[in-house]
């Protein structure tokens, strides 16, 4: 059986290719760098702004005041720039934004899982961190430069966003912090106020 010599151009590319994928797994660790457990503050930024979805809950009017959960998709700031505030793109034609317009009480959820940092770890075991921010979801005001920065902070991360319907009445919305439930190794929540959190660094 005879082979081809392979080609030149293609021994050339190696190089090349090798320089493309090894730098591309580069900016994927930097961007996933983890903190240590024990730097609950930071860790729970580092969580919050890798994340661009969690289940938010609040109180369905609909329902007699039962908790209702919704997967929606959210963002604190421009990639590698979160601010730790998450921000939404809602339509009161969905229960969330209805129900949080009549009771402003909410919970944000998020899990270390689709992040793709837990390895083998099932999403329940505590090493696969968990965060649940707990506090007021409110609209935020228009023609603002907070709104501003909402509309940049989630259409960056989610560029579909732009070309949703304008006739849905979408408005931008922030949760409010006022308590924070860490999970991010066995023993139990992080104690972590939200002034810590705020003032944390990534």
């Amino acid at each position: 059986m005879k082979f081809k010599p392979v080609s030149d151009h293609f021994l050339l590319s190696l190089p090349l290719l090798f320089l493309l994928f090894h730098n591309r797994a580069e900016a994927r660790l930097f961007s996933l760098s983890r903190p240590k457990p024990d730097a609950a503050a930071s860790f729970a930024r580092w969580l919050v702004s890798q994340s661009s979805w969690g289940v938010l809950n609040t109180l369905s009017s609909d329902l007699g005041g039962a908790p209702f959960g919704n997967v929606v998709s959210f963002s604190d700031g421009l990639p590698h720039e979160g601010h730790g505030i998450p921000y939404f793109y809602l339509t009161t034609l969905d229960p969330t934004a209805s129900n949080a317009l009549k009771d402003q009480r909410s919970s944000l959820t998020i899990s270390e899982y689709p992040v793709g940092t837990c390895g083998k770890a099932d999403p329940e075991n505590p090493t696969c961190s968990k965060i649940t921010l707990t506090g007021k979801l409110k609209v935020v005001a228009g023609n603002t430069g907070e709104a501003e920065f909402a509309k940049k902070a989630l259409f960056t991360k989610h560029p579909e966003m732009k070309g949703w319907p304008k006739d849905h009445n979408f408005q931008f919305f922030k949760l409010e912090i006022e308590n924070i439930f860490l999970i991010n190794w066995f023993g139990g929540p992080k104690p972590l106020t939200v002034e810590q959190y705020l003032q944390a660094e990534m």
